[in-house]
């Protein structure tokens, strides 16, 4: 807008050095600027859809009693902020390194900061354009989210789900007790990246599903091995394997009838059981004599 009064004689609006209008006459080829208003108080002018490119001074010329006068604005064109390339999803093993990019545009330039989408709740990770994680463990697998915000409009926000492979872990396997006719089930549960396949052995010998009355399922994380109708041939140590592309693990799965000594698999506890046993044979040696 450029106010003016009934003495002015001539008016123009200029972009720089180049002439926008002249009273009513249109210099500009731009067909987004148009004159809004030519009155003995106003001369106006508007530009529709505002680009980046119609930033900065632009100037109100009169002619006053054969005296130019001048009044210059300066636009300032703000824009939203908007995250224009990211790091696609991405699969690493555990230990390498990995960097994620963000990249956004705005006016002002927007602020980028990275944060961990993590079960914890969410996690600030870095306030940069780079995300470097080095030595990743699988903890630090999940969601990223970047966030590029200037206060123009909402913030844009984004995210990369990285996904860590690990060789298994197996969790949870826990002797378990039987009586002979009933159902007996072992289980073994192991963490890994890819998912774990499992196989089972009795000693060196491995076994096969369906066959001598067992069966074996295996599902996400958990395989089992049931007896559907156990023997005393049944009775003794078994050994789950899991294994992915990145390594194997095993453990040791005892299944026992009523009675039995066990131990849960620790070895602590079976070598106490023996000192107790081998105590109460010499305490009645002794009181024999």
């Amino acid at each position: 807008r450029c106010t003016v009064d009934d003495r002015v004689t001539r008016v123009a609006w200029l972009n720089r050095s180049t002439i926008l209008y002249a009273g009513n006459d249109k210099w500009s080829i731009d067909n987004r600027v148009v004159i809004l208003s030519n009155t003995k108080t106003q001369y106006s002018i508007k530009i529709h859809n505002v680009d980046v490119y119609d930033e900065g001074p632009y100037t109100c010329s009169v002619q006053t009693d054969n005296h130019p006068k001048t009044s210059r604005v300066h636009l300032i064109v703000q824009v939203p902020p908007q995250i224009v390339n990211i790091s696609s999803d991405i699969t690493v093993n555990e230990g390498s390194s990995v960097t994620l990019m963000c990249l956004a545009f705005g006016r002002p330039e927007p602020t980028v900061t990275w944060r961990h989408l993590s079960g914890k709740g969410q996690g600030f990770v870095s306030e940069d354009e780079y995300l470097e994680i080095t030595g990743i463990t699988r903890e630090q697998s999940g969601e990223y989210e970047c966030s590029a915000v200037n206060d123009v409009a909402v913030p844009d926000v984004r995210k990369v789900k990285v996904t860590v492979n690990y060789p298994p872990y197996i969790s949870n396997a826990k002797n378990t007790g039987a009586s002979v006719g009933q159902k007996g089930i072992l289980q073994c549960e192991a963490s890994a990246v890819p998912v774990a396949e499992f196989q089972w052995f009795k000693e060196d010998t491995r076994l096969a599903n369906g066959l001598e009355g067992v069966r074996i399922e295996s599902k996400g994380r958990l395989s089992t091995l049931t007896f559907f109708n156990v023997s005393e041939k049944d009775y003794g140590n078994y050994t789950c394997v899991a294994t992915n592309k990145l390594g194997n693990t095993n453990a040791s799965i005892i299944l026992y009838g009523p009675g039995a000594v066990h131990d849960g698999g620790n070895a602590a506890s079976r070598a106490g059981a023996g000192l107790c046993l081998w105590a109460t044979l010499l305490a009645r040696l002794l009181l024999n004599f």
